[in-house]
């Protein structure tokens, strides 16, 4: 009996070693990765020069804490503000902690402006994460129920709706930020539209309130540019990056601009790990590869092939609601809910994985070749349409006794 909490429904496999998109079970058996870990092993697995700066900063540092000065720590923060825009960082272990950081961000300011009891606008199916906070700003209750009392002080709203948030601001004079996904990740790969972003932008504005962005699943280059509020032109106050950082070294990051980027002081938040040597070497690693590579660009050209080819295998079929792309962030929408695809794409030797019940999500590998593309199209497509039929088959009749 494993002494592993059981806090997972795992697939019945284990992993030993990976190389590029290709992962090998302890049986020997190969797959074809097109999760990524979920979207954190952007430059896939076992990439020698990744490799290599771990194994040299192993040998050298691994922590020191941060009531010392972290010299790879200050080069990642320079780095992240070089292509982003942004101001500042604070650095964290994973996603949840970043938006955590957000979140008591949000409140700080509300404070400073003698708001007693600061809110935020969250929106409908949004994750941010499993902390108490960030459970409460997620919009699912499948992930809250059994946790309350939630933490007070979030304002739901439909996402992608301008107009609702306006409502808010009209009716609510305790809102002091906004926190938003630009793509809903575990909300099915919905993606908001062109003009979203900008008008957030120009409601936060007038408000004067913090346009804070979740970005841990969306940003490190996997739309095609290192972050998805990129393809806007618009900057946000505050934004949130984890997964793709380090390619799988535990990092998070929580960056500020504008009003926000003086906030904190000493004392106001802080983390044992958040940012340590290891770390911050092997993301300065992934941010060199993704870069010298140009696996943005290829995120967006192998996501293109990925969309016209799906596009062309399900035309006409009403069991395919929707294909929504974004560089590599892919979701296939289905009439059904459709779990058993990801044990059945398991046994064709492909990973896989089925969000919000029905969309089939993929999240391979920014440095995913077309080939690979073509393989995961040649395993995925025939389960998806015997999986289709098999739902419009007539069942048979019950018979009476």
């Amino acid at each position: 009996m494993s002494h592993v909490m059981n806090t997972y429904n795992r697939l019945p496999v284990a992993f030993e070693r990976g190389e590029g998109a290709w992962l090998w079970d302890t049986q020997g058996r190969r797959y074809l990765d097109a999760l990524a870990g979920i979207a954190v092993c952007g430059v896939g697995h076992g990439h020698p020069r990744l490799t290599a700066v771990l194994r040299d900063q192993v040998g050298k540092l691994i922590h020191t804490s941060n009531l010392y000065s972290i010299t790879l720590q200050e080069q990642l923060a320079d780095r992240l503000a070089a292509v982003s825009g942004m101001d500042n960082v604070f650095f964290c272990n994973s996603g949840c902690e970043a938006n955590e950081a957000a979140i008591k961000l949000a409140r700080y300011y509300g404070h400073q402006k003698s708001i007693e009891s600061p809110a935020i606008v969250v929106m409908e199916n949004a994750f941010h994460g499993r902390t108490i906070a960030t459970l409460s700003a997620t919009g699912s209750r499948k992930v809250q129920a059994g946790f309350e009392p939630l933490v007070a002080g979030f304002v739901r709203v439909p996402f992608d709706d301008l107009e609702a948030v306006k409502r808010v601001a009209e009716n609510n004079r305790n809102v002091v930020a906004v926190l938003v996904e630009l793509i809903q990740g575990e909300g099915g790969i919905k993606i908001c539209g062109s003009d979203y972003l900008r008008g957030l932008r120009e409601i936060c504005d007038a408000q004067q309130w913090l346009l804070m962005l979740d970005e841990v699943q969306s940003g490190i280059g996997r739309t095609g540019s290192w972050f998805a509020f990129q393809h806007s032109g618009v900057r946000p106050d505050v934004m949130a990056l984890a997964k793709g950082l380090a390619n799988g070294v535990p990092i998070g990051a929580c960056l500020t601009a504008g009003p926000a980027a003086s906030l904190f002081k000493p004392g106001n938040h802080g983390s044992t790990f958040g940012g340590n040597p290891l770390a911050c070497a092997a993301a300065l690693a992934t941010l060199d590869i993704i870069e010298q590579e140009n696996l943005m660009k290829n995120a967006v050209d192998t996501g293109d092939f990925i969309r016209d080819e799906l596009a062309a295998k399900f035309a006409g079929n009403p069991g395919v609601k929707d294909i929504r792309v974004k560089g590599l962030m892919i979701g296939i929408e289905l009439a059904h809910p459709c779990g058993e695809l990801v044990q059945q794409a398991l046994d064709g030797g492909l990973l896989i994985n089925v969000t919000a019940d029905n969309v089939v999500r993929l999240l391979p590998p920014l440095n995913f070749t077309h080939e690979q593309a073509g393989l995961l199209i040649d395993i995925l497509v025939p389960l998806i349409l015997d999986f289709l039929s098999r739902q419009a088959a007539p069942q048979p009749a019950a018979q009476s006794a």
